[in-house]
């Protein structure tokens, strides 16, 4: 039930009368529907019946996907990119405002580390090429190619081709590709494609996903292209751990910084990759390529096995036993351990020199497993002799990864009620100040709606005693969450002109919301 609390003579300001409807007609349209909940009305809620909590669903006033000032919303079109030369622009990560309360930091938002990493990741698929590369504008379904290497530097050989990455938009999905392009092939056969049809098939999540090849001539020559997953903003485990870093100020002086990987890692490398060529071996493939130049490190210590399935085309006209190919794995995996042992991919040319630095820096079981890789083949060599090696240590893999898990859960929490307060603003939105509804000019500030204005005033346009604008997401956030939740607190309402106020609850003004905005979807 509405009280008003004060009111004036009838002939004062517009806005004055406008704020004091007939009480009857406020109590006939607030409180009917607060129990009401529609099923099939996706702004409806069920009532909650209690109290709100003040641990509610939570959402930033702020914009996340406001653009900075200056950048060209052109290069966001993620279908065909305009034929100009892109000039990027750093994003800005931290898009809230500062300084936000500190009780909230860890209550409605997302950490700065995963939102930054994430928009950086978007901002990466987005990007346009320089022009003048003389790419083609669409490859059997793909467009927008973008190169992943540097021009102009040496180029990069596959095998006995040159090989080159792009990042291409699939036209019937929209998403993005890594596009492996190699050279100058020619096929021979088509059963060649084969063994592509069956890597196709095996999802792992420590593979990169292959999803098909095909030979175009694009290019101006016959190349051979494979379609795999997109990783944005990975890095190869030689850009990782070997290729050597720019030296950092510490201490007041330049300081070369280490490469040596701590002895946890490399065993959740190593567990990683093994399961990979494992869940490989099973499906009857061999991985035929193990290098710290083809292996992608996409988070956190993740990993994924990359180029997986390209040497079997290319290799197709030399027939080799599958067992043989699968022990060539292993030998391959021990070769990959010592180069990141050593910071070195020259350290496979003197084994013994190279074991002789492990084994200072780690321990005798991951010298035992490197030996036992780089062993002769042999049939008690394979990948289930390998896990029965590393033993415990594969529930501490498990164990991190459940925390990961939690810890992503727990960021996922902080953004839960979003879009719950989203459709309440946008409700707000489409309520408030609207000129006309039924050729009823006045229709928003009468009635219902003249409450739900009110309430945006409470929320959004409060000022301090020195008239000062009240900025303050922890009043925003614990008035939208009441509403939504509509609580049987109740709250003062004053007119702008200070001459009226209502007190009412926050389940009555839900109902004034549902009934303004059930009103505008009649028609």
């Amino acid at each position: 039930m509405f009280h008003l609390k004060r009111q004036l003579s009838s002939d004062s300001s517009s806005e004055q009368s406008s704020a004091q409807p007939p009480e009857q007609q406020l109590e006939q349209q607030a409180a009917p529907e607060s129990d009401q909940y529609d099923p099939y009305n996706p702004y409806s809620y069920p009532s909650h019946g209690g109290e709100a909590s003040d641990d509610g669903g939570h959402v930033s006033s702020i914009n996340p996907y406001e653009l900075p000032p200056g950048y060209d919303a052109a290069t966001l079109d993620p279908f065909y990119t305009p034929s100009m030369t892109f000039h990027s622009q750093p994003l800005n990560y931290h898009l809230y405002t500062l300084p936000r309360p500190d009780s909230l930091s860890h209550r409605y938002f997302i950490s700065d580390e995963v939102r930054e990493e994430l928009q950086m990741r978007s901002e990466t698929i987005r990007a346009a090429p320089p022009v003048g590369l003389g790419l083609p504008e669409e490859l059997q379904g793909y467009h927008s190619l973008v190169p992943l290497e540097p021009v102009g530097v040496e180029r990069r050989k596959f095998g006995s081709w040159y090989s080159t990455l792009y990042r291409a938009v699939n036209s019937s999905d929209g998403a993005t590709y890594v596009l492996r392009r190699v050279e100058n092939f020619r096929l021979m056969q088509q059963a060649a494609f084969s063994g592509i049809e069956t890597w196709s098939r095996l999802r792992h999540p420590n593979i990169v996903t292959i999803h098909e090849a095909f030979t175009t001539r694009a290019f101006n020559d016959s190349s051979l292209v494979v379609v795999y997953d997109d990783h944005p903003n990975a890095q190869t485990l030689y850009e990782a751990h070997i290729k050597a870093k720019p030296p950092q100020f510490q201490h007041g002086r330049l300081q070369a910084q280490p490469n040596r990987i701590s002895e946890r890692t490399l065993w959740s490398y190593i567990i990683q990759i093994a399961n990979a060529i494992k869940a490989a071996h099973d499906a009857g493939l061999a991985m035929r390529l193990i290098d710290v130049t083809k292996i992608l490190v996409t988070g956190k210590n993740r990993v994924r096995l990359g180029s997986c399935g390209i040497v079997d085309v290319l290799m197709y006209d030399v027939p080799t036993e599958i067992s043989f190919l699968q022990q060539d794995d292993l030998t391959m995996f021990g070769a990959l351990i010592i180069q990141l042992c050593n910071g070195n991919v020259g350290a496979t040319n003197n084994i013994q020199k190279a074991v002789d630095v492990l084994s200072r820096n780690y321990s005798g079981d991951l010298k035992s497993v490197v030996l036992f890789l780089i062993s002769k083949p042999g049939s008690h060599k394979t990948v289930g002799q390998l896990f029965d090696m590393i033993g415990s240590r594969l529930l501490t893999e498990l164990d991190e990864s459940q925390n990961a898990v939690d810890r992503l859960e727990g960021e996922l929490m902080t953004e839960l009620e979003n879009g719950r307060l989203v459709r309440l603003l946008c409700k707000f939105g489409f309520i408030n100040e609207r000129p006309e509804h039924n050729h009823e000019q006045r229709w928003s500030e009468t009635g219902d709606r003249y409450i739900v204005k009110l309430f945006r005033d409470y929320v959004f346009h409060q000022v301090d005693e020195l008239g000062r604008p009240v900025v303050n997401l922890t009043h925003v956030f614990t008035c939208l969450n009441k509403l939504d939740a509509g609580s049987d607190e109740r709250l003062m309402l004053v007119s702008r002109d200070e001459q009226s106020c209502l007190v009412v609850s926050y389940r009555e003004i839900k109902a004034c919301v549902e009934s303004a905005f059930s009103e505008l979807t009649r028609g």
